[in-house]
């Protein structure tokens, strides 16, 4: 199986919509007139997806008819957890050299939602005496679900607690959070130094995940 670039747009994929209904989600669209079967892939958060754009991950795709898809009206799924949630949907064709999935850089084959904002615990503890130099500073964060490193940042300022990522000395970071509880090791900092968790993209971050501090 391989990639191809649809030449025709009567090959593609249009009109992809989605329903809610508790965990439960279905897809609809238009089916190409000449399309017999098509490949979905499903992204939830913190998976990226399939990034060779010439051969498919076979492992990450499910085959659904268009014989299935009328019997059931629609493509139906289970989603457990919170979170974006991201469906592609690839039409599958016949070519000289074998079968290949159509990919379209429209986008219009894909669909894009959230189920929700995951919640994030976090808590950071500051402990030192009076006639240190330094102190120690205990960071735990508490996920739903999985979330990537690349989320999460944590800023040093001097004096204060920061007021947001730009207010002070940003840092990354190393590992992904599992979901769970995730105990980070001590970090030693200035007696006068304050630490806070913040999102690396508010923006982006923010639509799927939400920040509660541990009281």
């Amino acid at each position: 199986m391989r990639f191809i670039d649809a030449d025709i747009s009567s090959m593609l994929i249009r009109g992809v919509t989605h329903q809610l209904d508790g965990d439960r989600c279905t897809l609809r669209w238009r089916w190409p007139e000449d399309i017999k079967a098509v490949y979905i892939e499903r992204c939830l958060a913190g998976e990226e997806p399939m990034q060779d754009t010439r051969r498919p991950n076979m492992s990450r795709l499910k085959l659904y008819t268009r014989n299935e898809y009328k019997a059931a009206n629609g493509y139906h799924d289970r989603i457990d957890g919170v979170g974006k949630v991201v469906y592609t949907i690839y039409a599958a064709t016949e070519t000289e050299e074998g079968p290949a999935l159509i990919r379209q850089h429209d986008g219009q084959n894909r669909q894009e939602f959230s189920t929700g904002k995951a919640k994030v615990w976090f808590s950071i503890r500051h402990k030192g005496g009076w006639l240190q130099k330094y102190k120690s500073v205990q960071i735990k964060v508490t996920t739903e679900i999985p979330i990537p490193k690349e989320a999460l940042c944590y800023v040093k300022k001097t004096g204060g607690y920061p007021a947001n990522k730009d207010d002070g000395t940003l840092y990354p970071f190393v590992a992904d959070f599992e979901a769970g509880v995730n105990v980070l090791p001590v970090i030693e900092v200035g007696k006068n130094d304050y630490v806070r968790l913040f999102f690396t993209d508010g923006k982006r971050y923010g639509q799927m995940y939400e920040l509660v501090p541990e009281s």
